[in-house]
């Protein structure tokens, strides 16, 4: 609907978001709040979303990180709300994660730490039980290892980048890979096609996939019993892409030596083999600064020019101001909605002077520049018509907010 120039945006944050995101986003139009009514937008981190009730107000939701498992996305599309994600800045944290889980596992530092923990006696002592039990703690060296990738997104790119410096060999497996991600991807990396062949080469294999009805328990027995000997398997994505019966058996049968993630479980807890760490992926001061600077800059385009750049259920929008009237538009991607649209401006007389619509699945999202503002009657007519989500009247900018 209309929105005047100066009225505020209501932002709704359910878990903390770093300051120097919020501070991006001006007092005098943007109100935020742990607990505001009626908000415009909702920001979180890990809140769960599923079970709370999402006031009709909300035009967009926010996640600083990657994973939107926590947003109820499917209930959004209904509804004509974007959701917004920050692919890739919290990447370098969990691409160090990474590299430390191969190197407690290859080296075998953990069960190192907890013997020496145990050791008793003097200086003399201590040294004479190190000695005759260190060979039990013996490693392996990264370099001349294969490791193999599933999932070439930044993180995994950047594992295969930092891999590859180490003196690793490096192969990867993603059938859905961007183009942009095969471009940016080293000439070193070894591109597989079948994801079986991957883990049966590879003596380290690391998972960057996201989690969706196709990668719910990619990892499971059938793809565990075709791993190599003694195969170290890190996940940092999310836990329910392994079946954690099948890493217990793998583990049992020695295929398996060990599964470091970052999601403890009851099933997990204490055995060995396995290394859990609390969900540290991405807690960095700098990655949650990254993640908090691109989900508040990725909202503000939205709500002051309606442009959409990395949401997880919207295709990327964004069109230049060059006049002061804009309306952003979410509908159903069926035939003819475009037209009913453009219909309904021109019956008034109102001249587009820019459009571009595009469509990602089931959605499609239209920005219109017209010359002339458009009255409420035409807003309501678009809204009234059959498969149109939202629609969104953009005043003109103010000075400061173009610059």
């Amino acid at each position: 609907m209309p929105e005047s120039l100066d009225r505020k945006f209501n932002i709704l944050t359910l878990n903390a978001i770093a300051a120097i995101g919020l501070n991006r986003l001006s007092a005098d139009r943007f109100q935020i709040g742990s607990n505001i009514a009626d908000p415009d937008v909702i920001l979180l981190r890990s809140h769960n979303m599923h079970d709370m009730p999402i006031p009709k107000s909300v035009v967009a939701i926010g996640r600083a990180g990657a994973g939107t498992n926590n947003i109820p996305v499917n209930q959004m599309n209904a509804r004509g709300v974007p959701v917004f994600n920050t692919p890739g800045a919290n990447a370098n944290a969990v691409k160090e994660l990474v590299l430390a889980g191969m190197l407690l596992a290859s080296r075998n530092i953990i069960p190192a730490i907890r013997f020496v923990e145990k050791l008793q006696g003097d200086d003399t002592a201590l040294h004479q039980q190190v000695e005759a039990e260190k060979k039990r703690f013996s490693g392996l060296e990264l370099p001349g290892q294969m490791l193999g990738i599933i999932g070439l997104g930044k993180i995994g790119r950047l594992v295969a980048d930092a891999a590859i410096r180490l003196g690793m060999k490096v192969s990867g497996f993603d059938p859905k890979i961007t183009v942009d991600a095969a471009w940016s991807l080293s000439a070193e990396v070894r591109k597989v096609n079948e994801i079986e062949t991957l883990v049966h080469r590879s003596h380290v294999v690391s998972l960057h996939v996201p989690l969706n009805d196709s990668t719910h328990h990619l990892v499971n027995t059938d793809l565990v019993a075709k791993m190599q000997k003694n195969t170290i398997l890190l996940n940092f994505s999310r836990d329910e892409i392994v079946d954690e019966d099948a890493i217990l058996v793998g583990i049992e049968k020695g295929s398996i030596k060990n599964y470091i993630c970052d999601f403890p479980s009851q099933k997990l807890q204490h055995h060995p083999a396995v290394i859990a760490l609390p969900h540290l992926g991405a807690s960095t001061k700098e990655a949650e600064e990254n993640c908090a600077i691109m989900i508040t800059d990725q909202i503000k385009d939205y709500l002051i020019n309606g442009n959409i750049l990395y949401s997880v259920n919207f295709p990327d929008v964004t069109m230049e101001r060059e006049v002061p009237y804009r309306t952003a538009i979410a509908n159903a991607n069926v035939p003819n909605l475009l037209g009913q649209i453009s219909t309904c401006m021109a019956s008034i007389g109102l001249n587009i002077h820019n459009m571009v619509n595009k469509s990602r699945g089931e959605i499609a999202y239209t920005l219109v520049d017209t010359d002339k503002p458009i009255p409420r009657e035409i807003i309501n007519a678009i809204e009234n018509i059959t498969g149109v989500l939202m629609v969104r009247y953009i005043p003109k900018l103010s000075s400061n907010e173009r610059q």
